[in-house]
C-alpha cells in the first residue's frame, strides 16, 4: 500500500510500505475512505514530537471501513464505516474508567499514553490503517453523517471542546477570548457558543481567519499584529480582562498573551501544542486567583459531538476548505502548511 512516512524532521515521503496486519484480537484494519492533516502533523515535522521516529507512517484522523477483524471483536463487523478516534483506548485500565483516554496504561504504542495512532504505531495517511483496542477505539459513522464530517470528529473538535471550552469552564454570559483561528480554535470558537458565552473574541494575525472565525460564532475579532491589541481585547470587557483565555497556537508568545488578557479569577486553557518551553510569570499571577489548564485530549466528548453534528448543531462542513486525493497528499500538505498563502483551514484527503 502507499503511505506518508516521516523520515526525520523536515522530511515526508508518499510510498510503497507493507500493508498493516492484525496483530492483537482487539484490533480491527480499516481501509481508509477520508483523512486529514492535523497541525500536530506540522509540529512533527518540524521536530517538535521526538518521539515520533523515522519511518513512521502520520495521521491520526480519519473514517473508513472495516475489512478485517480481530478474534476478540464482537460489537463491529467487516463493512462497518467508522470514525477512527485520534486517541486509542483499551477502556479497563483505571484511567480509561475515570474516562481519561490520554492516558490508557494499556501496552500499545507506551503504556500511558493514548495518542499512539501516527506517533507510536503508524497511523492513518495511508490507505489501510490498524486501529488497536477498535471496540473502544472508533465510533459507527450514523446515516446523514458524511465521511468529511465525521473526520473532522477524530481529534479537532473533540479537542477545541475539552481542552479549550471544558476545561476552561466556559459557561453563560462569560466572554472568551481564543488566541488562534486555525480549525482548532475554530472548534474551540464553535463548541463555546453550546455553553452561552455572551462574547467570543477570536484574535489572530491573519484577517482572513479572524473574518472566517466569525461564521463560527466569534462576535468579535482583534487582529494581534495591532499595537493595541491588548486595548481592543479589554474594551469588549468590563476592562478587566476575559473570563477564559483559550491558546490554541502553540507558541510561548502566544501563551503569554493569554495570561495578559484573562481577569482574576478567570480561566487560562492552552490548547496549543508547545515544542519549546514557556516562561510563567508566577510572580504577577499568584495573586490573580487564575487557573491554567493543558492537555491532550481525551475524545470521551466524541459521541456527545457526532450527535450534535448529525443533528445540523455544528456545521462540521466549514472546517473544510481544500480536498486531495489521497495520493495528491504531498501537495496537500503544502497548502496546509502555506495557510496564511493558500487560506487554508482543513484539507480533507479522499480515497
Amino acid at each position: 500500500m502507499k503511505a506518508l512516512v516521516y523520515d526525520g524532521p523536515g522530511q515526508k515521503s508518499w510510498e510503497d510500505v507493507p500493508n498493516p496486519v492484525i496483530m492483537q484480537p482487539t484490533d480491527v484494519i480499516v481501509k481508509i475512505d477520508t483523512t486529514t492533516i492535523c497541525g500536530t502533523d506540522l509540529h512533527i515535522l518540524k521536530g517538535d514530537v521526538p518521539t515520533v521516529t523515522p519511518g513512521r507512517i502520520l495521521g491520526h484522523e480519519g473514517v473508513g471501513t472495516i475489512v478485517e477483524l480481530g478474534s476478540a471483536v464482537t460489537s463491529l463487523k467487516v463493512g462497518d464505516q467508522v470514525i477512527i478516534s485520534c486517541i486509542s483506548a483499551c477502556g479497563h485500565c483505571d484511567f480509561c474508567k475515570q474516562g481519561v483516554f490520554s492516558h490508557c496504561l494499556g501496552a500499545e504504542g507506551a503504556s500511558g499514553i493514548g495518542w499512539i495512532l501516527g506517533h507510536l504505531i503508524d497511523g492513518t495517511q495511508a490507505e489501510y490503517v490498524r486501529v488497536p483496542y477498535a471496540e473502544t477505539s472508533v465510533y459507527l459513522l450514523p446515516k446523514g453523517v458524511t465521511p468529511r464530517q465525521g473526520a473532522m470528529l477524530s481529534d479537532i473538535l473533540p479537542t477545541g471542546h475539552e481542552i479549550g471550552v471544558k476545561y476552561g469552564q466556559v459557561k453563560a454570559g462569560d466572554v472568551v477570548a481564543v488566541i488562534g483561528a486555525g480549525p482548532v480554535g475554530l472548534a474551540a470558537i464553535a463548541t463555546a457558543g453550546l455553553y452561552g458565552p455572551s462574547r467570543v473574541i477570536s484574535i489572530d494575525l491573519d484577517a482572513n481567519r479572524i473574518e472566517q472565525a466569525k461564521s463560527f460564532g466569534a462576535t468579535d475579532a482583534v487582529n494581534s499584529g495591532d499595537e493595541d491589541w491588548k486595548e481592543q481585547v479589554l474594551a469588549l470587557t468590563d476592562g478587566l480582562g476575559v473570563d477564559v483565555a483559550i491558546e490554541a497556537v502553540g507558541i510561548p508568545l502566544t501563551f503569554t498573551m493569554c495570561t495578559e488578557i484573562v481577569r482574576p479569577a478567570g480561566h487560562v486553557a492552552n490548547v496549543g501544542v508547545h515544542g519549546h518551553p514557556v516562561e510563567l510569570a508566577l510572580q504577577d499571577l499568584w495573586i490573580s486567583n487564575v487557573t491554567i489548564s493543558m492537555g491532550l485530549v481525551n475524545t470521551n466528548t466524541l459521541g456527545i459531538l457526532l450527535k450534535l453534528v448529525a443533528q445540523r448543531k455544528i456545521a462540521a462542513d466549514s472546517f473544510i476548505s481544500h480536498s486531495f486525493k489521497l495520493e495528491d497528499i504531498l501537495e496537500a500538505y503544502d497548502v496546509f502548511g502555506r495557510a496564511a498563502e493558500t487560506k487554508a483551514l482543513k484539507v480533507v484527503l479522499n480515497a
